[in-house]
């Protein structure tokens, strides 16, 4: 199987990878069409190699674009599972919406910049004063209801299986790892999150991501996804991604890992 790397860091452990740098794509068209499937390409590179090229891409397309906002991710989710996406409104940010907004929703609640990840860009709003300087800097206001959780899930897809889940838990708003958030590998997660996930997983044609879920009176409650997410806090998780990458794009026939050539 030829295989194309467009990231050799989120490849390694994959056999008989090349390595081609994103910018310079346009020398290497020839052996692009010949793949079988490229790897991780950049999100300005997808309309090319996917709707020109009409090559395989992984992680999916459909991974990339619903994957790359809140936006077009939560109004996804709003149609394919409303009952299990928080109460949230996208509107643009105006004076009018902002006095809307603070009628009427009550206090708490969360606001989110649109692109931001590793739990960046996510507000508690106590008053109306954060909100407005909220609103000052993003041009569309994401608003969102406060779940009442002390932690919540991230339950990693690649390919069509459930790599890892488990627990995090943060010293206040925010449970990202990279934020400070603890793994507590010691609570057991509902069997309920995974096969939720997997099912919505399936059912959009997302293969590689990691699914934030809060658990709000025994029913999973999906946050968001991140196409490309961490591996820190979990021993040995990069290598069941890769080995689970591996699983996917051969099956269960792939050749023994080899070294990646460069281009």
């Amino acid at each position: 199987m030829r295989l194309i790397t467009f990231d050799p860091f989120r490849t390694l452990g994959l056999p008989g990878v090349r390595y081609i740098k994103p910018e310079l794509m346009n020398r290497h068209l020839a052996d692009i069409r010949a793949a079988d499937c490229l790897l991780f390409p950049g999100y300005w590179q997808l309309n090319t190699l996917h709707y020109v090229l009409r090559q395989r891409i992984f992680p999916s397309p459909v991974t990339y674009h619903l994957g790359h906002d809140k936006v077009e991710m939560t109004r996804a989710f709003q149609v394919a599972c409303p009952e299990h996406v928080p109460h949230t409104e996208i509107l643009a940010s105006t004076p009018e919406n902002v006095r809307d907004v603070l009628q009427r929703w009550p206090l708490p609640f969360v606001a989110k910049v649109v692109r931001a990840s590793q739990g960046l860009g996510v507000y508690l709003i106590d008053n109306a004063a954060q909100f407005e300087a909220y609103a000052q800097q993003n041009e569309v206001l994401y608003v969102q209801q406060r779940l009442p959780i002390e932690r919540d899930l991230r339950i990693v897809v690649v390919g069509r299986e459930i790599v890892a889940a488990y627990w995090r838990e943060g010293a206040d708003f925010h449970n990202n790892v990279s934020r400070g958030g603890v793994v507590r590998l010691e609570l057991p997660v509902p069997s309920v999150a995974t096969d939720f996930v997997l099912s919505l997983s399936q059912y959009l044609d997302i293969d590689h991501a990691g699914f934030d879920i809060a658990m709000v009176e025994g029913t999973p409650m999906l946050l968001e996804f991140n196409r490309l997410f961490g591996h820190q806090g979990i021993p040995g998780l990069a290598g069941q991604v890769a080995d689970a990458t591996r699983r996917y794009l051969f099956g269960d026939t792939a050749p023994p890992p080899g070294q990646q050539q460069r281009a």
